[in-house]
């Protein structure tokens, strides 16, 4: 059984525009498919010939936010913002596993943050919202296990154990971190007002199908959710 993430109403006093899709998917019973190699490659070539036509005006929607709660999008910028400037930078971005590669790829080709996380690791439901500053977050620094805290008022996801992902969606903990197609998995489309609905959508789409092509006999449910 899935639990519908749980979006603090305080989040539409830092970004009114907030909407995201979010994406079960249990694929304990699937068998193990692929996608095109290519996928990732594409879409890292897609970004480099400008696409998608929003996405400077997303991205810099998503600065603003950052702002909004004391960020500094330019040393820690949103998901999306952070790979396009890698492709913008090299060209390409090194693969890692399918899945990640996946949800990567719809990233770039669509400029809004994308995160996937493995369910299992989940203690209670998935949460946005603003840090108190004595969450617990589970990361690695120089090869090395570490503990850290957000700083107060920082949005963080997190569940009943910790922080899952801090600044919003800048930088994901290793509890929750996902390294394979197995299991229950989460994913979350995150987008801003001035990302159109319909990209939105068709983004939320194109990671479906990408999902039963690498996991074929997964079950997905997908759901809209918003600030409110």
């Amino acid at each position: 059984m899935f639990e519908s993430p749980i979006i603090d109403e305080r989040i539409r006093g830092i970004a009114p525009g907030f909407r995201a899709m979010s994406i079960h998917v249990d694929a304990t019973l699937a068998k193990e498919g692929c996608i095109d190699q290519n996928f990732l490659a594409n879409a890292c070539d897609f970004v480099s010939a400008g696409g998608p036509s929003w996405a400077d005006a997303h991205l810099a929607s998503w600065a603003d936010a950052y702002l909004q709660f004391g960020s500094k999008p330019n040393r820690t910028p949103c998901s999306a913002q952070a790979l396009r400037k890698r492709v913008l930078k090299d060209g390409q971005i090194p693969t890692i596993n399918p899945v990640v590669d996946l949800y990567n790829a719809v990233s770039l080709r669509y400029a809004l943050p994308v995160g996937g996380e493995n369910y299992n690791a989940y203690v209670g439901r998935a949460f946005l919202t603003i840090a108190q500053g004595d969450e617990v977050f589970e990361t690695v620094m120089n090869g090395e296990a570490l503990i850290e805290t957000p700083t107060p008022g920082e949005v963080i996801w997190r569940d009943d154990a910790g922080v899952t992902c801090r600044r919003w969606n800048w930088r994901q903990g290793i509890r929750t971190r996902l390294e394979a197609a197995t299991g229950r998995m989460w994913f979350v489309l995150e987008s801003l007002e001035t990302m159109p609905e319909d990209a939105l959508a068709e983004a939320s789409n194109t990671l479906v199908d990408g999902l039963t092509k690498l996991m074929p006999g997964c079950e997905v449910l997908t759901q809209r959710i918003v600030a409110v």
